[in-house]
């Protein structure tokens, strides 16, 4: 996951879902490849499609409360129903994002120049 800009994360999220969690942003991920050598190859976003994957969380989620109620308590599913759709709907704004980064150990000038070879 990341963000646009750097920034503290959400106190409630820090409290009750993920404690101790960060969420760089970009600049913060890029900024450490030269320390280790690494050349950016290719960046892409994932908003959407993990937008779509906290969709479906949420789906499987709902079918399960009775079990999870079980082990946890309604305080805990309403939580967790709140993070699952929140956070899906802060994708779908750009609120968060998430990018996929293809980098090399040193200069590799043997890698494709598109996404073909990814995508086929």
């Amino acid at each position: 996951m990341t963000r646009r800009k750097k920034q503290p994360v959400d106190p409630w999220i820090q409290k009750y879902i993920f404690p101790g969690g960060h969420i760089p942003s970009v600049r913060e991920i890029i900024s450490l490849f030269p320390d280790y050598e690494l050349y950016l190859q290719d960046v892409e976003s994932l908003r959407l499609h993990y937008a779509k994957t906290l969709d479906s969380w949420a789906s499987r989620f709902e079918k399960h409360v009775p079990g999870i109620e079980q082990m946890h308590d309604e305080r805990f599913v309403k939580m967790w129903r709140l993070y699952l759709q929140s956070s899906a709907a802060f994708f779908r704004l750009g609120g968060l994002d998430i990018h996929q980064f293809v980098f090399t150990k040193g200069v590799n000038n043997e890698l494709e120049c598109t996404r073909k070879h990814i995508y086929k």
